[in-house]
């Protein structure tokens, strides 16, 4: 019994990896549950017996937490982050983001974007001694 379980531990992470690394290319329960040798059924109910949440919400959080990391690094526009990231409309992940994060993505960007911190500024801190 134990060794059941281990092996389909594995077939779910092999199912949670390929999630991992195409979060931006469609992925459904059933293509997932066959990476996992699983049915439908019975993967989605194993994946959120381990790892505490359904597939779906696995690959939303994952999406997500993409398009956070995008948007406060980069100056991409919100829809190209938003294809970037595996959504298929400008509407669906700004009602997404601000439903799961708290605010829409373009607010999310404002708030959290780095502060501009003058070439001046930053050697004369990082000089020895810093300031002073």
């Amino acid at each position: 019994m134990n060794r059941e379980r281990e092996r389909q531990n594995l077939r779910l992470l092999r199912a949670r990896d390929a999630m991992d690394r195409d979060y931006a290319h469609p992925l459904d329960v059933p293509a997932l549950a066959g990476l996992a040798h699983l049915s439908p059924s019975h993967f989605t109910r194993l994946f959120r017996d381990t790892f505490g949440e359904t597939p779906y919400r696995y690959l939303r959080r994952r999406r997500l937490e993409r398009a956070c990391a995008l948007l406060r690094d980069t100056d991409t526009p919100v829809t190209d982050i938003a294809l970037m990231v595996g959504f298929e409309s400008l509407g669906t992940f700004s009602r997404t983001f601000t439903e799961v994060i708290g605010r829409p993505p373009t607010r999310y960007r404002a708030e959290v974007a780095p502060v501009h911190v003058p070439a001046c500024f930053i050697k004369a801190w990082t000089r020895h001694g810093g300031f002073g």
